[in-house]
């Protein structure tokens, strides 16, 4: 799912040339790619938001909505979980192997245990047996709109997505390349280049300089979740015991030995002598030993409902609440170098501004540069301090239960 633009391996020379004699081809093309699109049909992605407590449906493309509708959710003891789903199956005709075979028509699933998107009656209120029912004119024309892994985010109060600009939300990867100018009167006017660059040759290396992306057709589901911490205490002791000071075994518990490595070292480093485990001490022990804190969160990629890559990631001020947040890349053409994010909040307040919270995340520069590279048109970011474990497998996206 990499988008490449590479030089070949013949030489600044045959840069020069590949880049000359495609100028006007180019240009050219790119006339052609911009008539194009604006004749072609609005591709910016959809998504879903569900609102629990309006018992309503909104679909937007992009920033726009574009259809509604009531709905009704799950009744009392059979409520619809809130969170950020995928469309995983449709199926025009489907009937239920849970509740006496019950027929639902449009159906498109969003979870493998039962929750769903389909045909049903809507008295007015929660009536459901989780699932979201829909009027029959709506579902049949959300039926024809969709597809499979599109988001589809429910909440409890109502959401809208929000325009957001950030330097962590990647773009699109166009390395940048320096074009001297190489005629083919000049190749033919030098002997030593005469001959040496034939047609078929810079066809060749033009070709392995701008390949298509594969998989530009696949939007990717991201998700960055906190780690689980190293105890702070078993770090303190492995450290004090590698400075040399006995602190015993590292396991967790400030007892005699710890309390006594403690005071050692406080003496030896001119502190006061408390022998008491404080911030302030764990911050002077780890600069004493020269120890720098692990990346504290993970980035997981999927693509067609498969891991396709992880990496380590931080976020900034980790004691703070998250909350659940989805950040939506919009259309865009290979060879352009930009895209516009779209931001839903899944949670409401939870965690602050979806802006604010993209502050807090650092994401290492070959992290990001591997993610621009695999950027595609309707890629999803779900950053979140809840678990995706449960309900997430092969034949899923990454599914956040919010409650």
């Amino acid at each position: 799912m990499f988008q490449f633009m590479r030089k070949g391996g013949l030489g600044v020379l045959v840069t020069a040339a590949i880049f000359s004699a495609g100028a006007v081809s180019t240009a050219a093309a790119r006339d052609t790619a911009a008539d194009t699109a604006k004749e072609a049909v609005d591709e910016t992605p959809l998504h879903m938001l569900v609102s629990i407590d309006d018992q309503q449906i909104k679909v937007y493309r992009g920033l726009d909505l574009i259809e509604q509708s009531p709905i009704s959710s799950g009744k009392r003891g059979h409520s619809t979980p809130t969170g950020v789903f995928s469309i995983l199956e449709k199926r025009r005709k489907h009937f239920s192997n849970l509740y006496d075979n019950a027929p639902m028509p449009f159906m498109q699933r969003l979870t493998w245990s039962g929750i769903a998107l389909h045909v049903g009656k809507l008295p007015g209120y929660p009536a459901s047996h989780g699932c979201i029912r829909l009027p029959r004119p709506f579902a049949k024309s959300l039926y024809k709109m969709t597809n499979r892994g599109m988001h589809v985010v429910v909440t409890r109060g109502s959401a809208a997505p929000q325009a957001v600009s950030h330097e962590v939300l990647p773009q699109p990867f166009v390395p940048a390349t320096e074009v001297a100018s190489l005629s083919g009167s000049t190749i033919d006017a030098d002997p030593a280049l005469r001959g040496a660059i034939s047609p078929a040759t810079l066809q060749a290396a033009l070709e392995i300089a701008q390949p298509e992306n594969p998989h530009f057709d696949r939007p990717l589901r991201m998700i960055i979740t906190p780690r689980k911490q190293p105890n702070k205490i078993k770090v303190l002791q492995k450290l004090l015991n590698e400075m040399g000071y006995n602190s015993g075994p590292v396991d967790g518990v400030v007892g005699r030995k710890t309390r006594a490595a403690i005071g050692l070292y406080q003496e030896i480093t001119d502190q006061p002598v408390t022998e008491k485990v404080t911030d302030a001490l764990i911050a002077r022990v780890h600069l004493d030993a020269g120890y720098e804190k692990s990346h504290n969160a993970t980035l997981r990629v999927r693509r067609k409902f498969r891991d396709i890559y992880s990496a380590p990631v931080s976020i900034k001020h980790l004691e703070q609440e998250i909350g659940t947040h989805v950040y939506t890349a919009l259309d865009f053409e290979q060879g352009e170098d930009s895209v516009e994010w779209i931001a839903v909040s899944a949670e409401g307040d939870r965690g602050g501004p979806s802006d604010d919270v993209l502050n807090r995340i650092d994401i290492p520069e070959k992290v990001a540069r591997d993610l621009s590279r695999m950027l595609t048109p309707g890629t999803s970011l779900t950053i979140t301090d809840r678990s995706f474990k449960r309900n997430t497998g092969l034949g899923t996206d990454f599914v956040v239960i919010t409650r």
